[in-house]
């Protein structure tokens, strides 16, 4: 009996219309795609950075709704950051607002970001982009936006981002004031604010701004000059990536690894700073700068000349050294620099003293070298005179052979350059 062909008719005219159907749908005008090319480029693969092809434009740009709530996300967080920049100087809103997302950008924000971008920005060339350091070890960092030709106080953005299933994406955005607000005063927020203020204002030679924010209790002068002179002399900067690591953050304290780099790369050291919370803000209670002290000594190693720019005093605290060569009471160019930051620490109060003491090496007798210690201190002295501080604020003393920093000898009581090299200076005690 011959088969009915009827059942495979239906079956064939059934796929037919569902085929059309689904050419209606896709086909069908005015229906936008749901996810723009860029912001499909940069879920497919988020090291690469989407080009700046506008999304379609929405009736309103600036409309939350532009955007996920989770905002752009990437492996890199500087990828994520140079994203946002390039969208900031495009003034690219709608990119803007996909890439920081609504959780860190509410209305207030928005509106502001808004009227920031109606004018285009710029960012400085040499340091537009700065990783700030973190907030929480590989799990939240912050990063700052330098703007060009702004007045200081509007002149920043910055971003604090936060890792999840290794993934980045913003969680908070700080944006400089209108232009018809106040300017607030310049006081850090947190500890890993202050300890970049610190750290940038020790860059700029700034010892003044750089002691508001220690204890002078546990940080004393002679360490902040001390560390003027290391990132001075040593030609350190900070390093670009993560140049502030959270050792640990409690209520009360918290602890930073800062990571410098000499200005050729080639080297990386670092110290640590401690911070404690007070009743005004966050303030630095140590800094520890054994391990920079060491790769500088390592750095400078050889001749006739000592260098480590700090000393412990034996009264507490610390002490700058000043080194000389073998016999000599003339400075070297490295002194003199030392001696110039020295010098505007104490012009910036003429109520400050300095005790100045010279030392000498085990060789020689003890008249000879007791005359040779005071023409170190006394030129020092004379320089200092020289250089704009008053007479009144400065006391030498001569101590001859007599307080070696190491031992002039070995243990078998052979003679040790390298000990007579430490023994060689004119210390500087910041009396304030």
């Amino acid at each position: 009996m011959q088969r009915s062909k009827l059942p495979y008719f239906f079956l064939g005219l059934a796929a037919v219309i569902a085929l059309a159907a689904l050419a209606v749908l896709v086909t069908r005008p005015g229906v936008p795609s749901k996810v723009p090319a860029a912001v499909q480029t940069l879920s497919e693969n988020p090291l690469t950075p989407p080009s700046i092809e506008k999304p379609a434009t929405p009736e309103n740009p600036a409309s939350p709704r532009t955007a996920p709530a989770a905002g752009g996300a990437s492996a890199d967080p500087a990828l994520l950051v140079a994203q946002i920049t390039q969208a900031l100087e495009a003034s690219d809103l709608a990119m803007l607002s996909h890439l920081i997302g609504n959780n860190a950008l509410d209305s207030e924000k928005l509106a502001r970001l808004t009227a920031l971008t109606a004018t285009p920005l710029r960012l400085r060339q040499s340091d537009g982009i700065r990783e700030v350091g973190e907030i929480e070890l590989n799990a939240r960092s912050r990063w700052a936006l330098e703007l060009d030709g702004q007045p200081p106080g509007r002149d920043r953005i910055l971003l604090e981002l936060r890792r999840q299933n290794n993934q980045w994406t913003v969680e908070k955005i700080t944006l400089p004031p209108a232009p018809d607000e106040a300017i607030p005063e310049a006081i850090p927020a947190d500890s890993l604010d202050v300890a970049d203020a610190f750290l940038q204002a020790v860059l700029k030679q700034d010892f003044e701004r750089a002691r508001s924010f220690v204890d002078p209790a546990s940080v004393s002068n002679a360490k902040i000059a001390g560390l003027c002179i290391l990132f001075e002399e040593g030609e350190y900067r900070l390093r670009k990536t993560k140049p502030l690591r959270s050792m640990f953050q409690r209520d009360d304290t918290a602890g930073f690894l800062a990571y410098v780099e000499t200005s050729d790369a080639k080297q990386t050291a670092q110290f640590a700073l401690t911070l404690k919370q007070v009743s005004a803000g966050w303030i630095v209670s140590e800094i520890n700068l054994n391990q920079l002290l060491a790769d500088y000594a390592r750095r400078v190693a050889g001749g006739d000349l000592y260098y480590t720019p700090l000393v412990k005093n034996p009264g507490g605290g610390d002490t700058l050294a000043l080194y000389f060569e073998f016999d000599k009471d003339e400075m070297n160019p490295r002194t003199r620099r030392q001696l110039e930051i020295a010098s505007l620490i104490l012009r910036s109060d003429p109520g400050k003293k300095i005790t100045l003491s010279g030392h000498t090496d085990a060789l020689g007798t003890a008249d000879y070298n007791n005359n040779l210690s005071s023409r170190r201190a006394d030129v020092v002295r004379d320089f200092l005179i020289k250089a704009g501080v008053d007479a009144r604020q400065i006391v030498t003393v001569a101590k001859g052979g007599s307080q070696p920093r190491r031992p002039n000898v070995t243990e078998t009581g052979v003679d040790d350059p390298e000990g007579r090299r430490a023994n060689r200076r004119t210390e500087i005690y910041l009396d304030f």
